[in-house]
């Protein structure tokens, strides 16, 4: 009889392993990892450069630690994640998962590590605003995703909620709910703070009105069983990341440059998007493929230099489309910077050559912002900034932590301390975070052609997406 037990097939997803050993060893021996997620860009996207998202990023670091392969299983939605792992078709589920009621009856959850509010969505200039639901003089409307985490939490608010008639929209998620509002097919609807967030900058007439529950806890799903071998492991493992720092940059890879928005910059862009950038895409690839580097962030770059304008010029004397000095144009064989191609190309040359100074050891994206820094501020004032960073206690190695270190550029106190000076740390900020905003756009332009806005524009007959 033991011999029979120790030889079962024991599921969909474990296949031929040993009964008697844990679930965590079990998974090890099959040398795989299931992990159920959703696709949404809070969570997990394929892109050129392949899949890429927080909960891929987390899943995929997890793989590593318990020593197996990722395999990622999608689903329509949260719910739906929860149920491949009720069912026992994954071995976890990490999508952006709100902990509720319901799903508790159905599956454990890992270490709490983010929190979202639910917040009512409506378009600028298209239904009436709502500031509190309080003040309503009628009900609204309010179209909500099938999601029982957003759901039980408006349950437990003491909002007004009879000023609000909820309908759930079978099949839809918080993205598809957007994107209707932008589209003005719906007045109202009920998002996760965190989607609307990093959807807000493709769809920049979205509002956000008043949050309508206390924020939602998220975690991963894990099976329930009485064996505790894997939820031990994923309690171990964000543990770790959080005290190495690696779920903070995480996070900070894909919010930190979200929170501040800018509507009138957004709409600009855009229009440049459809614009300008026709004329220059073909140098951008051209230059990508010479340098090694993505062409939408060379787009991104030369977007926040001159907003794709070829004859741009700063009362410091900087010109043409990437903005170069004299001296950097010398450097990088640029003989007229106001010729675009040329400027493109020299633009593209030299992000490469200050990229290559930065370390080897620190990985992407870290080394790619410190590289846009010092495109912006010069190599030495980012290295005076790494220096101080290590002073201060931070890791140098980790943009998130330099971040915070190059405004102190700008107070003596500080710069009097370094090699090369004063220098406009916050300007290199904000100069980062809006490339990575602008690369962003970039990327999710593709994403939308490829997948629901063409499939919208066939069905509508109109514009599918802002950023078309």
């Amino acid at each position: 009889m033991d011999l029979l037990v120790a030889s079962l097939c024991l599921s969909l997803i474990h296949g031929c392993v040993d009964a008697r050993d844990s679930v965590l060893e079990q998974i090890q021996a099959r040398g795989e990892v299931v992990v159920a997620t959703r696709a949404a860009p809070t969570t997990y996207f394929e892109g050129e450069n392949g899949p890429a998202g927080l909960e891929y990023d987390l899943a995929r670091e997890f793989a590593r630690y318990i020593g197996v392969r990722l395999r990622i299983v999608t689903a329509d939605d949260a719910d739906a994640a929860v149920a491949l792992v009720a069912g026992g078709r994954a071995d976890l589920a990490a999508a952006g998962i709100g902990i509720s009621r319901q799903r508790r009856q159905r599956v454990d959850f890992g270490p709490v590590y983010q929190t979202y509010s639910p917040v009512l969505i409506y378009r600028r200039e298209g239904a009436r605003p709502i500031r509190k639901v309080s003040r309503l003089s009628s009900p609204v409307q309010l179209l909500a995703p099938p999601d029982s985490a957003l759901l039980e939490g408006l349950g437990r608010t003491g909002a007004d909620l009879d000023r609000l008639q909820v309908s759930v929209a079978s099949g839809q998620s918080a993205g598809d709910l957007l994107y209707r509002v932008w589209r003005r097919q719906v007045d109202y609807a009920l998002a996760p703070s965190t989607e609307f967030q990093v959807l807000r900058r493709f769809y920049p007439e979205l509002v956000a009105g008043p949050e309508l529950a206390a924020p939602v806890q998220v975690a991963w799903a894990l099976p329930r069983s009485a064996d505790d071998s894997l939820h031990q492991a994923v309690v171990r493992f964000f543990r770790r990341a959080t005290e190495n720092g690696e779920l903070e940059r995480l996070v900070d890879r894909y919010f930190g440059h979200t929170e501040d928005f800018d509507y009138v910059d957004t709409r600009v862009f855009i229009r440049h998007l459809r614009g300008r950038l026709p004329q220059y895409r073909h140098e951008f690839e051209a230059a990508a493929a010479a340098t090694g580097l993505d062409w939408r962030l060379l787009a991104a770059v030369g977007y926040q230099e001159s907003h794709w304008n070829p004859v741009a010029r700063s009362p410091t004397g900087v010109r043409g489309l990437m903005m170069l000095t004299r001296s950097t144009a010398r450097q990088v064989g640029v003989e007229n910077r106001l010729d675009p191609a040329a400027s493109i190309r020299g633009g593209a040359e030299y992000l490469r050559l200050v990229r290559r100074k930065i370390p080897a050891r620190i990985p992407d994206p870290d080394r790619t912002y410190m590289a846009l820094a010092a495109y912006n501020i010069g190599f030495g004032h980012l290295e005076d900034a790494r220096i101080l960073t290590q002073r201060r206690g931070g890791d140098p190695d980790r943009w998130i932590d330099v971040r915070e270190s190059l405004p102190l550029l700008e107070d003596e106190a500080w710069y009097g301390q370094t090699r090369h000076g004063y220098a406009r740390g916050r300007e290199a900020v904000t100069y980062v975070d809006r490339i990575r905003h602008y690369y962003d756009l970039l990327v999710w332009r593709d994403q939308f052609q490829r997948t629901r806005t063409r499939t919208a524009l066939l069905e509508s007959g109109g514009d599918a997406s802002p950023l078309l």
